[in-house]
């Protein structure tokens, strides 16, 4: 296998456990669980029904905690992260029908 289709190379693939990304991240466990009750950071689970987050994931999380410090509560997170995803989608929208129309001069941020 090519190093570059190794797992870790993936910010997708879910290969830390709870503990592990609350050591990292300096929360408990209990928040991190509590994130995924509240459906704010949703990851996947081993066979053995474990929690297990990719790098993305961790990557959101530690938003989380930046926000909740800022004094966001945990409904105005969740907000805040679909807002930010379906801007995301849309500018990747608005960024195809520019090339489509030949507009690639004013491509968003997407393409930066």
């Amino acid at each position: 296998m090519p190093t570059s289709e190794l797992p870790f190379d993936d910010e997708h693939a879910a290969l830390y456990g709870v503990g592990q990304v609350a050591e990292m991240l300096g929360v408990q466990p209990a928040f991190l669980r509590r994130l995924d009750t509240e459906h704010i950071v949703n990851p996947s689970r081993s066979a053995g029904g474990q929690r297990r987050y990719s790098r993305a994931e961790i990557g959101t999380v530690h938003k989380v905690i930046e926000l909740t410090r800022e004094g966001c509560t945990l409904a105005g997170v969740r907000r805040i992260i679909e807002l930010e995803a379906q801007l995301r989608a849309v500018t990747i929208e608005l960024d195809a029908e520019r090339r489509r129309h030949g507009h690639p001069e004013e491509l968003g941020r997407s393409e930066r």
